[in-house]
């Protein structure tokens, strides 16, 4: 299906009849200032540098670039006002780079003047276990990442030298002529063949990137845990994402996951921590028992449980120790609470000394 629009739109495109005058969004009485400030604006808007992606942006810069070609040019104004399109096409009008075109008419290239892009932000998950939440943690990492390669300077050169395109003229992009029947033709943008896209052409390649400009290799960050950070905090190393001389270093995310192992017992939901403790039936009905259980603290690193003599303790009864739970972040000297939740063992028989 979508090769047939694909395709529909090519079609449509070759053979439908082009108004120059709607394409610059002008009246046919328009004067040489109103079209120059047509093409000035919407040549602007349409820019491929501005609208990286877009095929539909890059196909109407090119028809833009025609209409001022035509339009912007008094004697094949007035053939195409006398004859339509077909006053070109019958003298082989041949129409210019709109990329040059934009470059003569701005006294310069999209290009030159415009700032680097972003990069896309790197996700990474890094593993903790709820002592670590619970206490805080320092962690240096490895991590392959893209970088300029430093024996070229990110140039791909190996003498450091690079030249431009003679095909494309450092636009790293061409607008290629599809001729059809009956005279017609199609224009379309595709990338440099010679120069792939970059724009520029490199006659000795850098031997470590290979011509590439940039090479992967290993980063060693540190990262700190604050006690009391939340389950799945991202934590965000501006300008160490992935390296290009295309654009500017994007962001490296640093998201902190809870290991599923490791966690003495106990489970955290928000602030709050949460353990089940078993006892044994004689222990729920008599009480008069006390004992010490490990706990993530690593200074106050046990917590005592008792019932008195005669206190009883129901199977699913949860008992509440407040500011036992986790850390707040931030608020180091507050915590959540810590609800412990017994489970009765019952024996296979009933004995008297029960």
């Amino acid at each position: 299906m979508k090769i047939w629009l694909v395709l529909l739109l090519v079609f449509a495109t070759v053979f439908a009849e082009t108004d120059y005058y709607k394409v610059l969004g002008v009246a046919k009485n328009a004067d040489e200032k109103d079209i120059k400030k047509a093409y000035r604006s919407l040549s602007k808007k349409f820019h491929p540098d501005k609208n990286p992606g877009d095929d539909e942006a890059a196909q109407k810069f090119i028809q833009v670039g025609e209409a001022y070609d035509v339009l912007g040019d008094p004697e094949k104004r007035q053939r195409y006002d006398r004859f339509g399109a077909e006053g070109l096409d019958s003298r082989q009008e041949q129409f210019h780079d709109p990329f040059d075109m934009f470059q003569q008419f701005f006294g310069g290239g999209g290009q030159q003047h415009r700032g680097k892009p972003k990069g896309k932000s790197s996700l990474l998950h890094l593993e903790f276990s709820l002592q670590d939440f619970y206490n805080g943690a320092s962690n240096d990492f490895r991590i392959e990442m893209q970088n300029i390669c430093e024996t070229c300077s990110g140039s791909g050169s190996q003498d450091g030298k690079v030249h431009q395109c003679d095909t494309c003229k450092g636009h790293g992009r061409v607008v290629q002529t599809r001729q059809f029947g009956g005279g017609m033709q199609q224009r379309f943008e595709t990338i440099c063949p010679k120069c792939s896209g970059t724009g520029n052409l490199i006659t000795h390649k850098c031997k470590k990137c290979q011509g590439n400009r940039v090479v992967r290799g290993p980063r060693i960050h540190n990262v700190h845990l604050g006690a009391g950070t939340s389950r799945n905090h991202v934590e965000i190393l501006e300008g160490q994402g992935d390296q290009s001389p295309d654009w500017i270093a994007g962001d490296l995310q640093i998201m902190f996951k809870e290991k599923a192992e490791g966690n003495m017992g106990y489970r955290r939901i928000g602030n709050n921590l949460y353990r089940d403790e078993a006892l044994t039936l004689k222990e729920a009905l008599h009480g008069g028992w006390e004992r010490q259980i490990a706990f993530l603290d690593k200074i106050e690193n046990t917590i005592t449980l008792s019932k008195k003599k005669g206190e009883v303790v129901v199977d699913g009864q949860v008992d509440t120790i407040k500011g036992r739970g986790m850390p707040l972040h931030d608020h180091y000297d507050e915590h959540g609470d810590l609800f412990i939740k017994y489970h009765i063992i019952y024996p296979q028989q009933i004995r008297d000394e029960l």
